[in-house]
C-alpha cells in the first residue's frame, strides 16, 4: 500500500488529505552523531575489553554474566541504532489533512499519532541544501537539540523526520493552520 492509501484509511468525516509522504530511506546520520559515535565507541570498547578480560582470566560466572548487558548496549549504540532508525523510517507514514497532522507507524511499536492543527504548539523547519529536511511540532522542555525518537532515547521530538521538499510541506501545514483557525 502506498502512503496516501494508508493515510486515507485514517481520515474522518469531512477530512481532506492535503499531503502524504514518508521519511527518506537508507542509512542516515544526524548532526548529534558527532557526539554519539565517539561515545558509543568508547562505551562499546570498554564493555568488550571488560568481557574479554573477565573471560580470559577465568573469573567467576557472575562476572562473566555481568558484562553481557553492557556489551549488548554497546552493540546497539555502535550499529544497532542505525538499523532501528532505518526500520522505523521505512515503516512510518506522514499525513497533513485540513484538520490534523498524522504520523502512522507500522510494525514493532506501531501507533497512530494525531495532532489537531488548531492546537499545534509550533513548528520548526530544518532544511538542507537539497530541500530535504525535518519539521518538529512544538519544542521539548529541555531546550536541547532533538532527535527522532528511534535514534536515541534522549530528548525525542515529535515531527516529520527526513522528508523530501520539507519547505513545501511546512507551507502546506501553515496554510492548513490558517484555514483551520478560521
Amino acid at each position: 500500500m502506498d502512503p496516501e492509501s494508508q493515510i486515507r484509511e485514517q481520515l474522518g468525516d469531512h477530512e481532506r488529505l492535503l499531503w502524504s509522504g514518508q521519511p527518506l530511506g537508507g542509512l542516515r546520520f544526524h548532526g548529534t552523531d558527532i557526539f554519539f559515535i565517539p561515545f558509543s565507541l568508547m562505551w562499546g570498547g570498554f564493555a568488550f575489553l571488560w568481557e574479554f578480560m573477565v573471560i580470559r582470566s577465568g573469573a567467576p560466572f557472575f562476572f562473566r554474566l555481568w558484562g553481557i548487558p553492557f556489551v549488548l548496549v554497546g552493540l546497539y549504540m555502535i550499529a544497532g541504532r542505525f538499523f532501528w532508525d532505518q526500520y522505523q523510517r521505512a515503516n512510518t507514514i506522514y499525513g497533513v489533512t485540513n484538520q490534523r497532522i498524522l504520523i502512522v507507524t507500522r510494525g514493532l511499536g506501531g501507533k497512530i499519532r494525531s495532532l489537531n492543527l488548531r492546537s499545534l504548539p509550533g513548528l520548526t523547519l530544518s532544511e538542507s541544501s537539497n530541500g530535504a529536511g525535518s519539521i518538529q511540532f512544538g519544542a521539548n522542555l529541555w531546550g536541547m537539540p532533538t532527535m527522532p525518537a528511534g535514534r536515541w532515547p534522549v530528548f525525542p521530538s515529535l515531527g516529520y523526520d527526513l522528508i523530501a521538499d520539507a519547505k513545501q510541506v511546512y507551507e502546506t501545514i501553515r496554510r492548513a493552520q490558517s484555514v483551520a483557525a478560521g
